[in-house]
Formats: C-alpha cells, structure tokens, sequence
C-alpha cells in the first residue's frame, strides 16, 4: 500500500486551527476589556496621586503638575525615567515639590511619592504608591516607623545601618528588622532620584 505524502503545512493547519482560533478570540476579548477598563485605570490612577499628594504635603492647598512625564537619566546606563513632578503651594508661597519615583524592590517595584521642602533640602515625607513586598516584613515600609526617619532628613546621600536609633532624624536610615532588602530598596530609590531630580530643576529654573 502507498503511503499518502502530506503537506506539512495542511497539516500544521489541521492540527492546530482550533489553538490559533481560540487564541485570537481571546486575545481580542483582552483588547476590549483592557479597552473598557482603561478610563476607570487611569482615574484610580490620578485619585491615587491625589490622596498621596496630600498625604506628603498637607500643608499644601494647591498642587500644580509641572512635569507629567519628564524623561530624566537617572544612572550612567542612560536609561531614561519618566517622571512626574508637583509644586505645591499655599497662599501663594511655595511648600514644597513631590515627585513619582521608582525601583527594584524585594518582589516587585517600589513606587513612591517622595516630598522635599521648598528648597530641595530636606526630605518632607514619602507614600508607596505600589509595593507588593512580603506582607508583615518587607511591606513595614508603609508603616510610620520607617516613614518617621525620612521626615527631616536631608534631601541628599541617605545611608542604610542595621542598628542604630531611629528617632534621630539624620542621614541614617534604621533599616526594619527581617525586611533589610525592602529598607535598601527604599534608600536606593531616594538616592538614584534626590540628587538628580534636584540638578535638573536647577538646569530648569525651578530651584536657585
């Protein structure tokens, strides 16, 4: 008996025409929902800027977005940054900048709103915009204990210690016990951004 030849094509589309349907129907169901949802994302989105806004500053009666997604290189590698920068004001004076930051953390990203004073010379407050750290050890960085020792501090160099006394407000950071990682990753951010994000207001004016 003679053995029929088979089209190797034919036969890739007969074995395989119910995956590649199944995938595009999918992948177009994924388009529309992503497409339904992007409005709702995008205002969960500004909502939490705003609560973090007046979380850092609360002084502040008005926030004015002077960057909404200024591409700054933050390292020698050149890679740019987008990043998104706040002046807030209250009756007519300054009182303070906030700005979006970002960096490796534990298991994910760290994203933060950091705050310095009007100046750029200390360090007002931060709030994690999103973090999935572990729960009850990497995720203290939300906790006040940890926020305490940044308020005050100098808006420049921060250095991680393991021990020390976390009420003196310097630039040492009392790292959180069992969660060094996600402590490091806190500091790191807010050295790779201050001192860059500082010159570049500076090239622009916004600082003296």
């Amino acid at each position: 008996m003679q053995n029929k030849k088979i089209n190797p094509v034919m036969l890739f589309i007969k074995e395989s025409w119910l995956l590649i349907v199944c995938s595009f129907v999918f992948g177009l169901l994924l388009a529309a929902i992503n497409a339904a949802w992007q409005p709702r994302i995008e205002q969960n989105k500004i909502g939490n800027i705003s609560d973090a806004l007046k979380t850092v500053i609360p002084q502040a009666k008005n926030f004015e977005r002077i960057w909404s997604d200024e591409q700054i290189t933050l390292d020698e590698s050149g890679k740019a940054q987008k990043v998104e920068l706040f002046k807030a004001t209250a009756s007519g004076k300054t009182v303070g900048w906030a700005y979006t930051s970002v960096g490796p953390g534990y298991a994910d990203k760290i994203e933060l709103m950091i705050a310095v004073d009007a100046n750029f010379e200390k360090i007002l407050a931060y709030k994690v915009l999103f973090s999935n750290e572990t729960s009850g050890f990497g995720d203290k960085i939300k906790n006040d204990y940890y926020k305490d020792q940044f308020k005050g501090a100098p808006a420049d160099e921060l250095e991680l210690l393991k021990l020390g006394d976390e009420t003196v407000i310097d630039d040492k950071i009392i790292a959180i016990s069992g969660a060094t990682i996600s402590s490091e990753a806190v500091v790191s951010i807010f050295n790779t951004y201050n001192t860059t994000i500082k010159a570049v207001m500076k090239e622009k004016g916004l600082l003296k």
